[in-house]
């Protein structure tokens, strides 16, 4: 087990270091699709830029396995006339942890330019409202690191609206065993995943049923697995809750049994439980009141089949979010017993 743990942990850097907010998400997936060829895995592009694995089982059924490596970021608004660049939000990242945070200005001809992410009133010094502004795009700029004056000087840069600006995820293992870094919703579930594809090529482990994993581009904004067809059922791997009213912590794999976009499967759901009892694994089941995942989009889009949610626990989501290796080992082992008994 500490192989495959630690294979996931440097999936995991590796792709949380691949700029990948929704709507620029071709780099990490194409870094994906070549680690799937390396382990011996086909696998296919769709129209909109999401990568289908399939690994024949030994039963005629179909259970597919979601997860996104899409995340949250900004976009170009506008230049000011000072020079500083306005910005629009990509997913919902909680703004006041973006407040000092370093980033990376992308242009369209290929062009990096660092900068840091700060309010309007930056200056104690000099604010009156340094500390209580509210954070906001509204309120916010981007600080670009060049000699910029006004708008021509930015322009001249070859920065306009519509270029990504990436947010440093600073991700960091420490020797207690906690991950913590932007992004673990949901780089860190897709390293699982692959833990999971290498796991059965190293034990050469034909799973029971057939399956099919979905590496999703635009579920940060709501539509990344929204059309998946000849599923029998789709599991979705994606973080879970931590926080009021939540029984998760960082050391557990999270079972949704609802959240906003309604009950996840019965049946689905009770063999989650009972594998996770079985095997004695840390698990908690849940209810996620302001979530949705790859499979609410696949049911929006038409998609006839049964679905179900897990997930590592994650704290502090959509801001500076923690996990800890007992929480990814959990949900590695239910995902594996899931689809092999």
């Amino acid at each position: 087990m500490k192989k495959t743990e630690q294979f996931i942990i440097d999936f995991a850097k590796a792709i949380l270091n691949i700029p990948s907010p929704s709507g620029y998400s071709s780099n990490v997936i194409e870094y994906i699709k070549q680690r799937a060829k390396d382990m011996g895995y086909n696998s296919r592009l769709t129209k909109k830029g999401n990568l289908i694995i399939e690994v024949k089982g030994k039963e005629d059924y179909t259970i597919g396995l979601s997860s996104h490596v899409d995340t949250l970021g900004a976009m170009v608004r506008s230049i000011n006339s000072d020079g500083e660049l306005k910005f629009t939000t990509i997913g919902g990242p909680i703004w006041p942890t973006l407040d000092g945070e370093y980033c990376l200005v992308h242009t369209r001809d290929g062009k990096d330019f660092t900068g840091t992410f700060l309010s309007n009133s930056p200056s104690s010094h000099v604010y009156k409202e340094a500390n209580s502004q509210k954070r906001n795009p509204d309120n916010m700029i981007v600080r670009i690191d060049e000699v910029v004056k006004n708008k021509k000087d930015v322009e001249k840069l070859g920065i306009f609206p519509g270029d990504f600006i990436f947010f440093d995820p600073k991700t960091t293992v420490t020797k207690s065993g906690f991950i913590k870094s932007r992004f673990l919703d949901d780089k860190i579930s897709v390293a699982i995943i692959f833990g999971l594809l290498n796991h059965l090529k190293q034990e050469n482990i034909t799973p029971k049923y057939n399956l099919k994993v979905i590496i999703s581009t635009y579920e940060e904004v709501g539509h990344g697995a929204s059309f998946i067809p000849e599923l029998d059922e789709l599991i979705a791997v994606d973080m879970g809750c931590i926080g009021e009213d939540l029984s998760c912590t960082e050391f557990d794999v999270s079972i949704c049994a609802k959240d906003s976009s309604g009950p996840y499967d019965y049946d689905i759901v009770t063999k989650l439980v009972n594998i996770s009892k079985e095997n004695k694994l840390n698990f908690v089941t849940d209810i996620y009141p302001f979530y949705g995942s790859d499979v609410s989009a696949a049911y929006r889009g038409g998609t006839d089949f049964r679905g179900g949610l897990i997930g590592p626990g994650v704290h502090a989501s959509h801001g500076m979010e923690r996990t800890h290796i007992d929480a990814l080992t959990s949900t590695f082992k239910l995902l594996l017993n899931y689809i092999t008994k």
